[in-house]
């Protein structure tokens, strides 16, 4: 409860009651999963299988802040374009959002926890990661971790700190000020870019930004690229709204950009094995 509180000033009109945006006939082809993860929360997710024979990897996707959760994935068709590109889909929610229960402010450990899930439920594919903004941020520390399952990753609209993000919402930021001067040690633990130069165990990474994007500019890709340890790359669009390039006039260039990546990042894996 008292993590719920805290997070009110961040988050607390994001986490209402999912509503599952698929059509009955469409849910059929889901399976539903949990886990429970070392953020205290139990996290709820939702798999399904590639729909063409033989599943060249499974993709875990992570979701931006907002009350869609992992229905951000569903609703705009981006899992089932991988479906039928011949990947697996682990969509799944974040503790306090969505079905998942509340945990505490450690998302890191809610990615780590759902890739060895995703692990357990494919373990001879490899597993790779697609987060957006919140989703990406806290990834980059999930990475540092030896614990992920993760082979390949991408990163998109990702803040580079969480005061760089926060500093566009005054009440946020101010909770966010205190906290900092509360637990210094975690703030350091948290530093999203700076922890990213742990990421060591990936193949390689993946950052989408956009131009115009004005809470996660392309200059934090330039960044994360910076302090990646691994081969990386930062592809662009020039006009797109922050975590919504799946809905601009880049779309289609943005799902070939994605395809080819994901399958380029699997014959890395092949070659690593």
């Amino acid at each position: 409860m008292i993590y719920k509180m805290l997070k009110r000033p961040f988050f607390g009109q994001f986490m209402v009651k999912w509503k599952n945006p698929l059509s009955a006939e469409k849910k059929s082809e889901w399976q539903k999963v949990s886990t429970k993860s070392d953020s205290g929360g139990t996290l709820f997710g939702l798999f399904a299988k590639s729909l063409v024979p033989n599943a060249k990897a499974t993709i875990v996707l992570g979701h931006p802040m907002g009350k869609e959760a992992k229905g951000y994935f569903l609703k705009s068709g981006y899992a089932d374009f991988l479906r039928s590109n011949g990947y697996n889909i682990l969509a799944f929610d974040l503790n306090g959002f969505g079905e998942s229960t509340n945990g505490n402010f450690s998302y890191f450990e809610d990615i780590i926890s759902i890739g060895q899930k995703a692990k357990n439920l494919t373990p001879d594919l490899p597993i790779g990661y697609h987060g957006v903004s919140l989703g990406g941020q806290w990834a980059t520390i999930s990475f540092a971790d030896n614990n992920h399952c993760y082979d390949f990753a991408i990163i998109e609209s990702a803040a580079t700190t969480l005061d760089e993000f926060w500093i566009h919402f005054p009440i946020a930021y101010k909770a966010l000020k205190i906290l900092n001067v509360l637990m210094p040690k975690y703030r350091r633990k948290i530093n999203m870019v700076e922890r990213i130069k742990e990421a060591t165990k990936l193949k390689n990474i993946l950052f989408i930004y956009s131009h115009s994007d004005n809470w996660s500019p392309v200059e934090m890709g330039e960044r994360f690229m910076k302090n990646c340890p691994v081969p990386s790359e930062l592809w662009t669009v020039s006009e797109a709204k922050h975590a919504q390039i799946m809905k601009s006039e880049f779309a289609e260039s943005y799902k070939k950009k994605i395809v080819s990546y994901f399958d380029d990042s699997i014959g890395k894996v092949s070659s690593f094995s």
